[in-house]
């Protein structure tokens, strides 16, 4: 409980800081929103008076506490381009489309990179272990939104598998929506699991050296059995560690992704936001996006913890000491 209680407080703080800079940042760099929301025959006074309506004229650290508050609560403000509309109803309707589509990455991640890693193990220094080498080597060189350019070409126009650009919504149809995300996620799946098998490959053949694996052959243990029931639980711990850092990468990933496959999901919503310079929705998502990535890696070193035991007796130690 200690440590998890110290993760949170860290994630907390952490959180309190990014939102903190986003919002000074955006206050320097917009400069007076009042002006901005004017119209171009308003005069002086109507913009005085839409600036205190906004708040414009307190301390800017006041401000910044108005706006947390307003923000925790559900409220971040309005939008500048889509005027008269709440930001968090604007989030609403894109986040669940981001959210199955990084979820759909992270399930096509684990399921190309683990049995791919345990395959390269078992034919260390064969012929299909230089081809998983090469192939691994250019997955982590070739960016996803190039490869997400040649699905549309290949798939898309060549074998017409799916009609580029098209996108079902999910309250039309669920498997209709899953099947317009299976070839963006694939895009963002594939350099993300290269890295991920090249992590856990040299994480599975340092463990193959320790003691432990030698005296289960001692004692009549099978390969494969050692491989699955031992090797493979401790060869993920460091690799939950890497997976929490993918899960930003799917993230960073799919904000280009969205626009190369046409998908109304919050990397596209970012995107409209920076071109029509919508501050106030640039950051909300910002936050929104950090907070995501925040609560990842402090579920990865929960986990890690919960399933490694020696972070619990390091733990105690210093508990005792």
């Amino acid at each position: 409980m200690n440590f998890i209680l110290r993760r949170i407080l860290t994630a907390l703080v952490t959180m309190l800081l990014v939102s903190l800079f986003c919002f000074l940042l955006f206050s320097v760099i917009r400069g007076d929103a009042a002006v901005f929301l004017s119209d171009i025959h308003s005069t002086p006074e109507q913009v005085e008076v839409l600036r205190e309506e906004l708040g414009l004229n307190k301390n800017i650290f006041v401000r910044y506490f108005d706006w947390l508050i307003n923000f925790i609560t559900g409220n971040p403000g309005t939008s500048f381009r889509f005027r008269g509309e709440s930001i968090s109803s604007v989030i609403a309707q894109r986040l669940p489309v981001t959210l199955t589509l990084a979820l759909l990455s992270l399930f096509f991640i684990i399921l190309i990179a683990v049995p791919v890693s345990l395959l390269t193990v078992k034919k260390e220094g064969a012929l299909v272990d230089r081809i998983i080498n090469i192939l691994t080597a250019a997955g982590i060189s070739t960016p996803g939104f190039f490869l997400g350019l040649l699905f549309i070409w290949f798939f898309g126009f060549i074998l017409k598998l799916f009609l580029p650009g098209m996108y079902i919504d999910y309250n039309d149809s669920f498997w209709g929506f899953i099947g317009c995300l299976v070839f963006p996620a694939v895009a963002i799946a594939i350099p993300n699991a290269a890295i991920l098998i090249k992590f856990l490959r040299g994480s599975l053949f340092q463990e193959l050296k320790s003691d432990y694996v030698r005296t289960a052959k001692s004692k009549g243990a099978s390969y494969r059995y050692i491989l699955r029931h031992h090797v493979l639980k401790n060869a993920l711990i460091p690799a939950i560690t890497m997976f929490g850092m993918i899960i930003a990468e799917v993230l960073s990933g799919s904000i280009v992704i969205e626009q190369v496959f046409s998908i109304p999901g919050l990397g596209r919503l970012l995107i409209a936001a920076i071109s029509s310079r919508d501050y106030p929705l640039l950051q909300a998502l910002m936050v929104y996006i950090a907070f995501i990535i925040v609560l990842a890696n402090t579920l990865a070193d929960i986990t890690i913890m919960i399933i490694d035991p020696r972070i619990k007796t390091s733990i105690k130690t210093k508990v005792i000491q």
